[in-house]
């Protein structure tokens, strides 16, 4: 990786670090300038259009970071419902190392608070959330199941994953993953033909 690269993902990763810990509202292009380690100009040289452009591509960052956790589960389990819950338990191994601080594949109040700021970062968060959904769903839909039903689960799936994800969080508690992953085989199984 060159130093120009190092530099923009160095800014990306300290940028995406503080959206997620203390909130888009409260970090500025000064405390990102200053925990990267890079020179000011670089900020400016790399999102000339400032904080919107880097909180877009920070969601990108985050985005493609959690579609390759989901393409690994999916190719090392035959079943979906295997490499969802998989992929489920993975995310509760990493909240508990990091000790449910600032760990955050995406989740509710980033995509909340970004999403009422400007339609662009709406467009973003809804990018994430599709793209998530798309890759259960495919993955379901080459075990047979039809493409609504599929659609559906994938929507249903997320949203599992989202809240149990910041009930982990916030009870400091990885038991809301877990049971997550323990019923997804069941609404896989179960839910009703579309």
């Amino acid at each position: 990786m060159s130093e120009k690269q190092n530099a923009k993902q160095s800014i990306v990763e300290t940028a995406s670090k503080l959206f997620v810990t203390q909130g888009y509202h409260a970090t500025g292009l000064s405390q990102i300038i200053k925990e990267s380690d890079c020179p000011k100009g670089s900020v400016y040289y790399y999102f000339p259009k400032g904080k919107e452009e880097l909180a877009i591509a920070s969601i990108e960052c985050t985005k493609q970071e959690v579609l390759a956790k989901w393409h690994d589960c999916f190719d090392r389990n035959e079943h979906p419902a295997d490499a969802i819950a998989m992929c489920i338990n993975e995310l509760a191994e990493d909240v508990a190392k990091n000790e449910y601080e600032g760990y955050v594949p995406f989740s509710f109040w980033l995509a909340a608070e970004t999403s009422s700021v400007s339609d662009k970062l709406r467009e973003a968060c809804q990018s994430v959330f599709a793209a998530w959904q798309n890759v259960i769903s495919s993955r379901l839909m080459v075990t047979g199941i039809g493409q609504a039903k599929a659609a559906e689960l994938g929507m249903v799936i997320v949203s599992l994953l989202e809240g149990a994800l910041l009930l982990a969080i916030t009870n400091r508690d990885t038991t809301p993953l877990l049971s997550a992953a323990k019923y997804v085989p069941y609404l896989i199984t179960k839910c009703p033909s579309l």
